[in-house]
């Protein structure tokens, strides 16, 4: 089976490579203070079992995988208001760091150019003993 161009397709590990060669990733304390002066919002894609499981971030919105695209298009009719144009900072953020960077590409796509993710995901901030707070029930 080949790609479009004849080439092999690409596995995970060389999509994941090609697709965070096209903007730097954040790590955990940069997203953390990002946020906390108002230069960047946070965005939590993980799945509610984890988010169960392991806590949340507070302030940081919360916006399943499947939605995020329609939600933080700025010209989407379903975006959130806090999706206020193409010039927003936004920070994904999964478990582990792997996700969230397939979730920046697409973001890229639809113009928010500044979309970046958190290396390493929750589960770094959560290392860094950055705040979390428990999902309510």
């Amino acid at each position: 089976m080949s790609g479009t161009n004849g080439q092999p397709p690409a596995g995970i590990d060389e999509l994941l490579e090609q697709v965070r060669a096209g903007y730097r990733r954040i790590e955990a304390r940069e997203a953390h203070e990002a946020a906390r002066t108002g230069e960047a919002l946070l965005v939590d894609i993980r799945y509610a079992a984890l988010r169960e499981r392991d806590g949340l971030i507070p302030g940081a919105l919360v916006i399943e995988r499947n939605e995020l695209e329609w939600r933080l298009d700025p010209r989407g009719s379903h975006r959130v208001p806090e999706a206020t144009g193409h010039d927003l900072r936004v920070v994904v953020i999964c478990n582990e760091g792997y996700a969230s960077s397939l979730a920046v590409a697409s973001l890229h796509q639809l113009g928010l150019h500044r979309a970046t993710d958190l290396v390493g995901g929750f589960q770094a901030w959560r290392t860094e003993g950055l705040p979390v707070e428990p999902a309510s029930p």
